[in-house]
């Protein structure tokens, strides 16, 4: 099964299963509960420990327990699916709920801390490590990755290179802000978000996050993973293409953001 099929059959699970709507802590409590009553795995072994009878009955007669193996992680990853469609079932619709089981997201190399209160903003705006100035046209040889633009704005006013080569960032007119990087790279970007939190959109065949409201970014360096506050940032879309990550800032609306976005070339 590929992993859009997998995608489709979990959301349509999760739409038909008629879930009630406990409190997130009491979620979290049950499947902890569950989780440490299950018994523990031998080492090195990748098979869920199945009931006797179950053993029995899934090794059809003249087969070996060796083959009997994919059946039994077909079988695991319909549990996966299971539990996975109820929690999004359960805590998808409530901000309580995204607070309870996704305290911390990442998406393309960023980081986004939800909380239920606005954060603070950025009071002393600092640069990325290294930041500098650079000819828009010789950002991409100094770079450690491929470098795009946006298209739909033509030629940026002005680049900067930071941290080695790791983020590019270009800058246009009306305060767009394009920012580039290794998308699996560590450090990352992070962010504190409070509500109104994230909202899904389609980028170029996948799915990017939108942040509406105002928040502070940072930088995580390396090696210590210290958090550098850097400013306070407007409205972002985020989303990775391949192996490097995005951040779009200044755009006027989602469906603007996500029209830049389809212009990357």
């Amino acid at each position: 099964m590929s992993s859009d099929d997998l995608e489709a059959e979990l959301r349509a699970l999760a739409e038909s299963l008629d879930v009630p709507a406990p409190p997130p802590d009491q979620v979290a409590a049950a499947v902890r509960a569950r989780l440490e009553a299950a018994p523990p795995l031998e080492a090195g072994s990748s098979d869920v420990p199945l009931p006797k009878e179950a053993a029995s009955s899934d090794v059809p007669s003249g087969r070996s327990a060796e083959g009997a193996r994919p059946v039994r992680r077909r079988a695991r990853w319909k549990v996966v699916a299971v539990v996975v469609a109820v929690i999004l079932a359960v805590t998808a619709a409530t901000p309580q709920g995204w607070q309870a089981v996704l305290t911390i997201l990442r998406l393309a190399g960023i980081e986004v801390t939800l909380t239920s209160d606005t954060p603070a903003p950025v009071a002393t705006p600092t640069g990325l490590p290294g930041e500098r100035a650079v000819p828009p046209g010789q950002a991409a040889a100094q770079a450690r990755f491929p470098v795009r633009t946006l298209t739909a704005l033509g030629s940026p006013r002005r680049a900067t290179v930071s941290d080695g080569g790791r983020v590019v960032s270009m800058f246009w007119p009306g305060g767009v802000r394009l920012d580039q990087f290794d998308g699996g790279m560590d450090p990352y970007f992070f962010k504190r978000l409070g509500p109104p939190f994230p909202q899904d959109v389609a980028v170029n065949g996948g799915t990017g996050w939108w942040l509406q409201g105002e928040h502070p970014v940072g930088y995580i360096t390396r090696p210590d993973h210290t958090q550098i506050p850097l400013r306070q940032a407007g409205p972002t879309l985020i989303w990775q293409r391949g192996a490097i990550g995005y951040r779009l800032e200044g755009a006027a609306s989602m469906a603007q953001a996500a029209e830049l976005a389809r212009s990357l070339g």
